[in-house]
């Protein structure tokens, strides 16, 4: 079963990494309208790209588990997007992350190795 929480969490480090990329590229963009110019930016934004990739990524990986692993199991874990989205808010975006954050990171995390058992 180590075999599926290593899948899982590089599963849902691509996930997370998707949604980093996806809030960078927001960030940059401008406000949103509704013309070519807008459309062409983002198209050829390389953040986008890149969570696009990612979020690629995630999926093949996610149909591998579905199709290789009890779904009970499985989707529980993907919990542990919570913990690589969170840290990529700390250390990525310079967020405060308070204590009771933390905390509940942790039981994240010992709620995934409780479905493990």
């Amino acid at each position: 079963m180590w075999k599926l929480l290593g899948l899982v969490a590089l599963q849902t480090f691509f996930l997370s990494g998707g949604n980093m990329f996806l809030k960078l590229a927001m960030e940059k963009l401008g406000k949103f309208e509704w013309t070519w110019a807008y459309f062409k930016t983002v198209l050829t934004d390389w953040w986008l790209l890149a969570c696009g990739v990612s979020f690629g990524v995630a999926t093949v990986l996610w149909l591998y588990i579905l199709k290789k692993f009890p779904f009970s199991q499985a989707y529980p874990l993907t919990s542990l997007s919570f913990v690589f989205g969170m840290l990529a808010a700390w250390l990525v975006f310079g967020e405060s992350i308070p204590f009771s954050r933390w905390i509940g990171l942790i039981l994240v995390v010992l709620g995934c190795f409780l479905i493990m058992k």
